[in-house]
């Protein structure tokens, strides 16, 4: 069984996945192509990664077409992750949009497994335990991804023990989490009520989604070209209101040439604001 795949199948198979997603697949990463892509051969009966790259690229094939953009595009996660971008949210952005007395809408453009808008969920609870009455009108977020496997993953909001290993604390699992069965723990309902899930594909338009205060997209950018990620970044602030704020992850930045949001030092971290 052949599960390599020669130069001009990669080729061919890193515009594919370009064209359809954004994703930039640097030289030599067939590595990553074979790990990703190798699980689904069984699945959908194929000798090769060679046939199975070819069947991909047939718009016919929309199941295995879906599965292989699901795979290629899972990223890993954690709760809470680089902790500094929820400090900021609970200890200077929310008090500041609590004064203007509506809902908050904040948007995790790449929600993947879940775990950052739930984060952001129980940031909002916690600050609004503090602080009796605050956010009377909600705090609404909403979690966009690619891949349908991972949304679907999110709407149970169902996590394993080592899932729950990886940036919870004991005291935010017991407050936030329910026994669920078969080993999983499941976010619990007040967490929940807040986060809805949709598809979404980065390079399509955003007007539908309404405006947004905060939008969450860390650690997204980089898979990126230069010219699909200043069309994002463009989009972004269209979907942003005036002085809204922008959080990327921690190796990413903005351009200089940018001219749409200003960069904020925080201690630690840097977050972006629309301009008026």
């Amino acid at each position: 069984m052949n599960k390599e795949l020669q130069d001009s199948e990669y080729k061919v198979f890193r515009e594919f996945l370009e064209q359809q997603c954004g994703i930039v697949l640097g030289d030599n990463k067939q590595y990553l192509v074979k790990s990703r892509l190798a699980p689904l051969m069984q699945r959908f009966n194929v000798a090769s990664l060679s046939e199975l790259v070819t069947k991909t690229l047939s718009p016919f094939e929309r199941q295995l077409r879906s599965a292989v953009i699901d795979a290629m595009t899972t990223n890993e996660t954690l709760w809470f992750r680089d902790t500094y971008p929820y400090e900021l949210l609970k200890k200077q952005i929310l008090p500041e949009l609590e004064k203007d007395h509506r809902t908050v809408k904040i948007w995790s453009a790449a929600s993947s497994s879940g775990q950052e808008p739930y984060s952001i969920a129980m940031t909002g609870l916690e600050y609004q335990q503090t602080r009796p009455g605050a956010f009377s009108m909600g705090i609404q977020i909403l979690g966009t991804d690619i891949s349908n496997a991972m949304l679907e993953h999110c709407q149970r909001a169902e996590y394993d023990g080592l899932a729950l290993s990886r940036g919870l604390s004991p005291e935010r699992r017991s407050k936030f989490f329910e026994d669920s069965g078969n080993g999983m723990m499941r976010v619990r309902e007040p967490v929940r009520k807040h986060v809805t899930f949709r598809h979404l594909n980065l390079l399509d338009s955003y007007t539908l989604l309404g405006k947004f205060d905060i939008i969450f997209c860390r650690n997204v950018l980089i898979y990126f070209s230069p010219e699909v990620k200043a069309k994002i970044i463009r989009q972004f602030a269209q979907a942003l209101n005036p002085r809204g704020y922008l959080f990327l992850g921690a190796s990413e930045s903005l351009t200089s040439t940018n001219s749409d949001f200003e960069m904020i030092r925080c201690n630690p971290g840097i977050i972006y604001r629309r301009k008026t």
